[in-house]
């Protein structure tokens, strides 16, 4: 009984870590895909409408009209409303982007500070 107690405890302390290593990997790629999506639908609003969402408007403006944008024809992405990151914090986004970028979308990761590594770096677009 002993022995096949260690042996699972083995198996525990050898399988636990992959599998933690395994979410931590599958929520920053999840936040990537979500980013993507996001970029998508921003690309979409400004076909109808020949600009992006204001810093003001932001990303709520893929899901619900804008005041003034008669052109709108949203939303622009799929689902109830707007995805928060896997880690449960909204999305951040920034106009004009940086780097000569038209706009910046950006997850902060695990740690919800800026920079990191692994799991808790910084996602963007």
């Amino acid at each position: 009984m002993l022995v096949v107690l260690a042996i699972l405890a083995l198996v525990v302390g050898l399988v636990g870590p992959r599998v933690v290593d395994y979410l931590g990997r599958a929520k920053s790629t999840t936040a990537r895909l979500q980013i993507e999506n996001l970029a998508a639908g921003l690309d979409l609003f400004r076909l109808d409408l020949g600009r992006y969402p204001t810093q003001q408007e932001g990303l709520a403006a893929l899901v619900q009209r804008p005041a003034g944008a008669a052109a709108w024809k949203g939303p622009y992405i799929k689902g109830d409303g707007l995805p928060n990151d896997p880690w449960g914090r909204p999305y951040s986004y920034r106009l004009p982007g940086r780097d000569g970028r038209p706009f910046d979308l950006l997850s902060l990761g695990a740690d919800g500070a800026p920079g990191g590594t692994g799991e808790n770096q910084d996602i963007t677009n």
